[in-house]
């Protein structure tokens, strides 16, 4: 799949919004992928999930022993490149602050995972997670993305395949153009 062919997809299903938000790095942009909504279709999100997975070298999927999301925006594509792989799907969730297993979700001991994502911007939910697999006593040994929104640029410390990269400008708070500092601003994310 193309990243025009994935942009379509976004556009398709009304997931590439235009405006000015707030997202889950803090950063802002005039640029939104809701991948709730591209993933809503599960006709759609099987179709991501195996072209996300064309994109893993062969070595690493034959390596991987259990797939990883962090809730909430993980969830969908993980379960979906789990079914994919044919590998036990679990995600991460954070009530308190931190990212851990819940719901009775265990690693084994050594377990090798592939971090699923949907949208990669700075990495830091990505790494957050990353180190709650450690703490659960596995190893992520790559993360794959529907969208790498970081220009290439995010350094997860494991082998990165995102579907797509889109490199919509962000904006640090203090340094958001006019134009779109006068629209306002909306905070679509999961993380508070």
């Amino acid at each position: 799949m193309t990243e025009d062919e994935v942009l379509a997809e976004f556009r398709a299903s009304g997931a590439l919004l235009e405006g000015h938000f707030k997202l889950s790095s803090g950063r802002h942009s005039g640029h939104y992928l809701q991948c709730a909504r591209v993933l809503m279709n599960p006709a759609r999100a099987a179709r991501l999930a195996e072209a996300v997975v064309a994109g893993i070298p062969s070595d690493v999927i034959e390596a991987v022993d259990t797939v990883v999301s962090p809730a909430m925006g993980g969830i969908i594509i993980g379960h979906e490149v789990g079914r994919a792989l044919a590998k036990d799907a679990l995600f991460l969730e954070r009530p308190e602050g931190a990212f851990h297993l819940r719901r009775g979700f265990a690693l084994e001991p050594g377990a090798k995972v592939l971090m699923v994502e949907d949208v990669v911007t700075t990495g830091l939910s990505s790494r957050e997670a990353i180190e709650a697999v450690a703490r659960e006593g596995g190893e992520v040994i790559a993360e794959c993305a529907l969208i790498d929104r970081s220009g290439g640029a995010v350094d997860l410390g494991v082998p990165f395949y995102p579907l797509a990269a889109f490199d919509f400008p962000t904006y640090a708070p203090e340094d958001i153009p006019p134009a779109l500092g006068a629209v306002a601003v909306t905070k679509p994310g999961s993380r508070k």
